[in-house]
């Protein structure tokens, strides 16, 4: 059977009561982490200009916008919560392809769940299916399709949130097939728009896209069966190699969803073990920013090819610079969104804190490793080797450090009582009789 519909017999045949618990455990942690995202990026201009660029156009009130009083068409839904999920670049990651997995995925399902009342066992199994199928086809066309250019997150989104979709709507196999054709002509998403509104713009518009592929397969609209291997099909077009075994092997006993990471810091994430370097160095020797002469960090060849930006003037171009974060984070000791706000990027201490920042490669070093090294002008030279950061799959961020961050975030919009409400209604959506009740309890602001 070809890759397409192999794969969409497996989300729309695969018996739910077979997903093991622990994959279940991290579909309501990615769920949680996504919610607190949104949350945090719910009064972000990039949101606010979206919305009053789409606002003549938007339809009946099916769906919540997160953080906010709005209600919206299903549609349009999907792209602000998509757009706001990801714009503080804080949720969460895959780290063998970097795609982010919850923004298409989420944004679509909870926008559907809201309109088209579906059960929180459902919606859980969705987002299983939405992230796992995200993940293995970013794993079927990574490296070599992110390294052209292609951000995976935009363009494999759109596969994530047709299938979770699809599978809440209870699609057959061919119409599931038809589902991910439509989403894969629809894929885009470019990093060369990195650092600015236009990357959160790609999980929106992967959410969006999926959503309506799902709903347009639903109702008979016909795609290719064949829309991801074929020789002009997703995988041969954006890719200059395919790893189609790796979309299809081991489905149903082996779960890449497992492999999903959580963001300690509000930036790339290839920056962040130069964050905990940092972070670790003010901790243990208690020195201020004026005490440093100079930062050396030594880091994976990624980090300068997606966050070299030494001389950011934006909260957005701040997080894909190494050298702002590593100055930030030497000034403040902290790396949470207020710390990639435009006000943080032009504060003339960090500014001048930047330019005692050097950056080197070291062959052998993976994504999620870094050495620091601080030198004091009292002449202390201080170094820390970072094995691997918080976050990663070896010290992953755990249930009670996510809902943290869930409630850091929710204080922006919500008050301590109905953060603590909607962080409740996200961690018991598994028994919830209507999934949609998710989105209403995210959606009220102080």
């Amino acid at each position: 059977m070809d890759t397409t519909q192999t794969l969409a017999t497996f989300i729309t045949s695969f018996d739910g009561t077979k997903i093991p618990e622990s994959v279940r455990a991290i579909a309501v942690r990615s769920l949680v982490n996504w919610a607190g995202c949104a949350l945090g990026g719910a009064r972000h201009p990039a949101l606010l200009n979206a919305m009053t660029a789409m606002r003549p156009f938007i339809g009946a009130p099916q769906a919540s916008v997160i953080g906010r009083n709005d209600r919206v068409d299903a549609l349009n839904a999907a792209l602000f919560n998509g757009i706001s999920s990801h714009v503080l670049d804080f949720d969460d990651t895959h780290m063998a392809t970097l795609v982010h997995p919850s923004g298409p995925v989420l944004s679509a399902l909870l926008a559907l769940a809201e309109y088209h009342p579906i059960d929180g066992n459902t919606f859980v199994e969705a987002i299983v299916f939405g992230i796992e199928i995200e993940c293995r086809i970013a794993l079927g066309v990574c490296p070599a399709h992110y390294d052209i250019g292609w951000h995976v997150t935009g363009t494999v989104g759109g596969f994530g949130a047709a299938a979770a979709v699809g599978r809440a709507l209870k699609l057959d196999a061919k119409q599931m097939a038809w589902a991910l054709g439509i989403a894969a002509t629809q894929a885009a998403g470019l990093r060369e728009v990195f650092g600015t509104m236009c990357k959160s713009l790609h999980p929106g518009r992967a959410a969006q896209s999926g959503l309506s592929a799902a709903l347009m397969a639903q109702a008979g609209f016909t795609s290719s069966l064949r829309a991801i291997e074929a020789p002009r099909g997703f995988a041969h077009v954006l890719s200059t190699e395919q790893h189609f075994e790796k979309m299809t092997q081991g489905l149903g006993t082996v779960w890449h969803t497992l492999e999903n990471s959580f963001k300690p810091y509000a930036c790339g994430l290839v920056i962040h073990p130069i964050i905990d370097g940092c972070l670790t160095l003010r901790q243990q020797h208690q020195f201020s920013s004026d005490d440093v002469k100079q930062i050396d960090l030594k880091v994976h060849p990624l980090v300068l090819e997606l966050t070299g930006k030494s001389a950011p003037t934006t909260g957005l171009e701040g997080k894909f610079s190494v050298q702002h974060s590593a100055a930030i984070v030497t000034h403040e000791a902290k790396s949470q969104a207020r710390q990639y706000s435009d006000a943080a990027v032009q504060d003339p201490a960090v500014t001048r804190l930047r330019t005692k920042v050097q950056v080197a490669i070291e062959p052998g070093l993976r994504v999620d490793e870094a050495k620091v090294t601080m030198t004091l002008h009292d002449g202390r030279v201080l170094h820390h080797h970072v094995v691997h950061t918080l976050g990663s799959i070896e010290r992953p961020m755990n249930d009670e450090q996510v809902d943290a961050k869930f409630m850091d975030l929710a204080s922006t919009v919500m008050t301590p009582e109905q953060a603590t409400q909607a962080l409740a209604t996200c961690r018991a959506v598994g028994r919830a009789t209507d999934a949609g009740s998710v989105g209403r309890a995210l959606s009220a602001p102080k």
